[in-house]
């Protein structure tokens, strides 16, 4: 008659589990509590360890006359780079690092000006007078135009078409009591004498470019009979104006090869099939794939200060650029944010960490959370450039974690 019965045996066991869930959260409450001290003081003893040792800066560096400079940081690894403005060239260093000894690497920058006449734009015993970045000819008596290239006689000019008969047409003339009148129709240009004259093309796809005038074509100019026509390369389609290009879109038409496991990324004129890989796991430190182009760590044990300063999410970007892009040319931005009820960073700092060409890009603050990659250096294609950026927090000077974004820079054959 002592034993419980069903309904008392249920709530003892209710009674029971309340108990053991309520020592469950102490228990896991006392452990957080441990690692949150422990990790102040491992914050404590590293920063302790940063103001035992005092930073190394280099001299400040001035920009060249003429020319820009990039970069304030003047600590050891920081980069400075420079660049010159419109009709300049640099000479000496166009990047220049701090070095651990105090010192600058390379030499000091200079802007000089580029001679317009260097390259002996004049034809045909034409003189050169350089002007305010231009340059004007001074033709002798029997030629003339922009490079002294065409003859002012009435033979036809060497841009006219001679070898193929769809390119010459017979005058139309008009007889008078005295004299005869022959012209010839638009695109056509006069040759021979006015008894035995023919309209002979004018190639304007060439007289165009010896005149170094506007272009007439963004990318190929095609002579035709009396005018001329506007092609685009592979993978572009020719606008409405009749002479500008657009590209192509293979991603989005779905007219790529791309297999399963990759991803398209349209590229000017083309496309890239790309497959973003997380690192392989190195002793403590291993990532797991959270999208398609972003990768997080996994977490770390309390005392790996190496998994702890490896990056925390490493994130993948593709970006294509005409080629000959003008510079200096914001690419990128990284920025943080902070979870909410916890407090953000209240410190940055941006670096270059890798890639195969980083003499091309600067990482600079753009504000107080925000870091730009600049290009300062144009691009010439096809290439392919990759360039690592990172992003360190800190709080109250104390280290918190690292992003970094590995990002891949696809530079078009074509400036458009």
């Amino acid at each position: 008659q002592n034993c419980l019965n069903k309904q008392q045996l249920l709530a003892a066991i209710r009674q029971m589990q309340q108990l053991l869930k309520g020592q469950e959260t102490r228990f896991a409450e006392g452990i957080r509590m441990m690692k949150s001290r422990l990790t102040m003081l491992q914050n404590t003893v590293t920063k302790t360890t940063a103001l035992d040792a005092p930073a190394v800066s280099c001299p400040d560096l001035q920009a060249p006359v003429d020319g820009q400079k990039f970069g304030t940081k003047y600590l050891v690894d920081h980069e400075i780079h420079f660049t010159c403005n419109p009709g300049f060239e640099l000479q000496g260093s166009s990047m220049r690092m701090c070095q651990a000894n105090g010192s600058w690497t390379g030499e000091e920058p200079q802007c000089k000006g580029i001679s317009k006449c260097s390259s002996h734009p004049c034809q045909n015993g034409g003189t050169c007078v350089e002007g305010l970045n231009r340059y004007e000819c001074l033709c002798r008596q029997e030629w003339s135009g922009t490079n002294c290239q065409y003859q002012t006689q009435t033979a036809p000019p060497a841009q006219s078409v001679t070898s193929d008969s769809a390119f010459s047409r017979r005058p139309r003339c008009a007889k008078t009591e005295r004299s005869q009148h022959c012209s010839c129709e638009p695109g056509f240009h006069m040759s021979g004498t006015v008894d035995d004259g023919l309209c002979r093309d004018i190639d304007e796809c060439e007289v165009y470019r010896l005149d170094g005038g506007p272009r007439l074509c963004v990318h190929q100019c095609v002579n035709v009979p009396g005018s001329y026509r506007c092609a685009c390369p592979r993978g572009y389609n020719l606008l409405g104006d009749g002479k500008s290009c657009e590209d192509i879109d293979e991603c989005a038409l779905s007219q790529n090869n791309c297999t399963r496991g990759t991803t398209c990324v349209n590229t000017g004129g083309g496309f890239q099939c790309v497959s973003s890989e997380c690192p392989q796991s190195s002793g403590n430190i291993s990532y797991v794939k959270t999208s398609p182009f972003q990768c997080e760590r996994n977490p770390c044990p309390m005392d790996s200060r190496a998994c702890h300063h490896a990056p925390k999410t490493i994130s993948f970007h593709y970006l294509p650029l005409p080629s000959n892009l003008i510079t200096p040319t914001p690419l990128f931005r990284m920025a943080t944010a902070s979870a909410p009820g916890r407090p953000g960073p209240d410190s940055l700092r941006f670096g270059i960490v890798g890639g195969n060409n980083r003499g091309h890009f600067v990482m600079q603050r753009s504000d107080r959370q925000t870091g730009e990659l600049i290009l300062v250096q144009s691009l010439k294609g096809p290439q392919t450039i990759e360039v690592d950026v990172d992003m360190s927090e800190y709080l109250d000077r104390a280290f918190q974690a690292k992003h970094l974004s590995k990002i891949t820079v696809f530079v078009s054959a074509y400036e458009f």
